[in-house]
């Protein structure tokens, strides 16, 4: 079919690129994420998510994305939902949990959240892709990266670990790259708290990079008033992160490329236990099931959650 013909190519040329690697290097661990993360992440933006949670009782907007991505870990507070995403504001997760919990229940959720999936990727891959061998391939492949995955410190990760797993090689996939999104998401946290970034600050740090979301999507779909974003860029400012024109200084650049660094040393347990050849066939085929989903419209103009 067209994407084992459009995949296999690119896939030998950087197999021969890369022959004498005799060691996972952290670009390859970012490769993989990149390559597959979107087809975890249209889940947050495809309308079958929202007709399938309000169909269980949720109410429509943050109320899914905040329910149906913390569902795993139980009924919890809104004190777990804001620790663990970590870059929402307090005030928006309240408005939506826990009073979620008392209009659907959390594996009523889960339930609804995998037909969400399921649908969506059927209408943005289509039928040939859901059933060739290369979604087979690329499910096997990230399931066997799951079996490396730790649970310490690593509380959403844990959540969704706990689910069994769906039989549908798409479905597979898609829980696969769940577990491998929710584990370095975990571990990127623990990197922001160990450079003493609040969820705040890391978001506005993020935006200051130029390779994140602008600052008023941020801001906005956050959930963080005028105030408070003013005062964690006057605390980064003090803190010689932030230059005057709100720009990273080099200390601050130096930062946050700590900070990513560490991301791509704690998320690369899966890829090494997976190995490079086969981590490699993994960002082939999720590059290329990634351009279906994005020519297919899957993503709004702001672009995907970063973790």
């Amino acid at each position: 079919m067209w994407l084992a013909r459009q995949t296999v190519p690119l896939l030998h040329r950087v197999r021969r690129k890369d022959r004498y690697r005799a060691v996972m290097t952290f670009p390859l661990v970012r490769s993989a994420h990149v390559a597959t993360n979107a087809l975890h992440s249209l889940i947050y933006f495809a309308p079958e998510t929202e007709q399938q949670l309000t169909s269980v009782g949720l109410k429509p907007g943050r109320m899914c994305y905040f329910a149906g991505r913390a569902a795993p870990m139980g009924a919890v507070s809104g004190g777990v939902v804001t620790a663990t995403f970590y870059n929402f504001s307090p005030g928006l997760v309240a408005h939506c949990i826990p009073r979620a919990w008392g209009l659907a229940r959390p594996d009523a959720i889960i339930g609804a959240r995998f037909a969400a999936a399921d649908a969506a990727l059927t209408r943005l891959l289509g039928p040939d892709v859901i059933a060739s061998p290369d979604m087979i391939t690329l499910a096997e492949l990230t399931r066997e990266a799951t079996a490396a995955c730790r649970p310490e410190g690593r509380p959403l990760y844990a959540g969704h670990a706990g689910l069994d797993w769906p039989e549908a090689p798409h479905l597979v996939m898609w829980h696969a790259l769940s577990l491998l999104r929710e584990h370095r998401g975990d571990g990127h946290i623990g990197a922001l708290v160990a450079a003493e970034l609040s969820g705040l600050e890391a978001l506005v740090t993020h935006t200051a990079t130029g390779q994140g979301f602008v600052t008023g999507f941020a801001q906005a779909s956050r959930g963080w008033s005028d105030e408070e974003w003013k005062g964690a860029v006057e605390a980064l400012t003090a803190r010689g992160l932030l230059g005057a024109d709100g720009a990273l200084t080099p200390a601050g650049e130096a930062l946050r490329a700590h900070v990513e660094e560490e991301t791509d040393r704690l998320d690369a347990a899966p890829w090494q236990h997976l190995g490079d050849e086969r981590t490699e066939e993994v960002v082939c085929l999720g590059k290329a099931m990634t351009r279906i989903v994005m020519k297919a419209g899957a993503f709004p103009r702001e672009g995907v959650f970063a973790r």
